[in-house]
């Protein structure tokens, strides 16, 4: 059995692996990027609508569940090129499905985003 000390380096390497995903992600995705963007104004709206914390959690899991599944795709997409190096109808459709994945995880956070916002929103006005 490992020692603690190097099942805690292991730990904080898997870490360092994840982060250098995400930075990848970032780096070469567009939709990304977008989430990225979306995700910092949802959190300062959020802030400044004072949510209650049962608000935020549904925010947050909203924003985990949008960035998991871009990641899922990111990451089908990049198997997918791999394995196909020439234009292919399977290949077409793996990624479409992956793409309708993040779409549907990222219509329903917009849902929710607005069945919790709209209503704070309104009372400003």
């Amino acid at each position: 059995m490992a020692s603690i000390s190097k099942q805690i380096k292991r730990l904080f390497k898997s870490f360092g692996y994840a982060i250098k995903g995400l930075r990848q992600m970032l780096k070469t995705e567009q939709n990304a990027r977008v989430h990225l963007f979306v995700t910092v104004c949802v959190l300062i709206a959020g802030a400044l609508c004072c949510l209650s914390w049962l608000e935020w959690c549904i925010v947050l899991l909203c924003i985990a569940l949008v960035w998991a599944a871009e990641a899922f795709n990111t990451a089908v997409e990049t198997i997918t090129d791999h394995l196909f190096k020439e234009r292919n109808e399977t290949a077409r459709i793996i990624k479409d499905v992956a793409a309708g994945a993040v779409f549907v995880c990222a219509m329903i956070s917009a849902i929710c985003g607005i069945i919790i916002f709209l209503p704070k929103l309104l009372a400003i006005v």
